[in-house]
């Protein structure tokens, strides 16, 4: 069996192309995503005061540790051609189980542990439902957001929770050679959600359900195991995420906001993570991730209309999924 990987052979460029043309577009096509951000940093550094001072790029660094917790796992879901829309459900729930944890305890690992496992079960839940029940993935976890979203109403009791341990805020706030535990974390998570996707037998095999999952079962790929434990992987971190976050915000309180799931799910579309499945890579998310948080970053230094912001943000999903598009019909012709 042919496995696909994150840049397959079908989107190179016609071979009567000459070499260096066809040298030049499969390194911009592969790298585009870095080259957007590191054009982006330019333009901000030159145009924008305090964009490269140490303090703003430490709190952006800060800021996107939980996304990037997240959108990493949620990367392979994509990849497997499924999708995730309960991750704020999830990120926003889990922590109010820790929290009351450790209000009974007094126990910080125990709380953080809380989290994760309440992170894990909601992505059991979810693997159930699209491998058992065989609901659609989009469909299901929309429908499981709620469920969980309600449970953390009543595991709160509808109240704003804090953590009665003072130290629990040094969690994700220590600083070890001026960068946060928060951002050692996140290194720690992507670092293995990249070695597990691109460096193991498991990573093939994702690739693979999301290329072809009817192919990649009689080829003796245990797909509906690899789909499951994607989400559990996913739901792990959307807790872990939620966890560091009440640690940097020393809170925690159940809301219906979806902009964490938004978010993640732009840090993996924008890097170029195909939504159709079957290729994407973890430095792509993260790439895409520092991009949208550089430019909104630069918005907010230049005083830029909130509204604005949503607008362009918008823009530039389109403009990556109209690009995943093109390139999907180009491959076919």
């Amino acid at each position: 069996m042919k496995l696909v990987t994150e840049s397959p052979s079908s989107q190179q460029p016609a071979a009567g192309a000459p070499a260096s043309r066809r040298s030049f577009r499969a390194l911009f096509g592969r790298f585009g995503i870095v080259w957007a951000v590191v054009a982006l940093f330019v333009i901000l550094a030159l145009t924008t005061p305090g964009f490269i001072g140490l303090v703003n790029l430490r709190n952006v660094l800060d800021q996107q540790a939980p996304i990037l917790i997240a959108s990493a796992p949620l990367t392979l879901v994509l990849i497997a051609g499924q999708f995730d829309v309960s991750l704020s459900a999830v990120y926003i729930a889990a922590p109010l189980v820790g929290l009351q944890i450790e209000a009974h305890t007094g126990s910080i690992p125990l709380a953080i542990a809380a989290g994760v496992v309440s992170g894990i079960i909601a992505g059991a839940f979810n693997a159930f439902l699209i491998v058992i029940c065989r609901i659609n993935s989009f469909i299901s976890t929309l429908a499981a957001s709620y469920i969980i979203a309600g449970i953390g109403y009543l595991v709160s009791n509808q109240s704003i929770l804090t953590p009665k341990s003072p130290g629990f805020i040094k969690f994700a706030t220590t600083h070890i050679f001026g960068i946060s535990t928060a951002t050692w974390l996140t290194v720690l998570i992507v670092a293995f959600c990249w070695i597990l996707l691109q460096c193991t037998r498991y990573g093939r095999y994702v690739y693979a359900t999301g290329a072809n999952r009817d192919a990649a079962t009689v080829s003796g790929v245990r797909t509906h195991w690899i789909v499951a434990s994607t989400f559990v992987l996913t739901g792990a971190a959307a807790g872990f995420a939620g966890m560091v976050n009440a640690s940097q915000s020393m809170s925690a309180q159940a809301t219906d906001d979806f902009t964490f799931v938004f978010s993640a799910l732009a840090a993996v579309v924008v890097g170029g993570t195909s939504i159709a499945g079957g290729a994407g890579a973890v430095w792509r998310t993260v790439a895409g991730a520092l991009f949208i948080a550089m430019m909104n970053n630069g918005f907010n230094l230049n005083q830029v209309d909130p509204i604005y912001q949503r607008i362009i943000l918008g823009l530039v999903i389109l403009a990556a999924v109209g690009i995943d598009a093109i390139s999907r019909t180009h491959r076919k012709t």
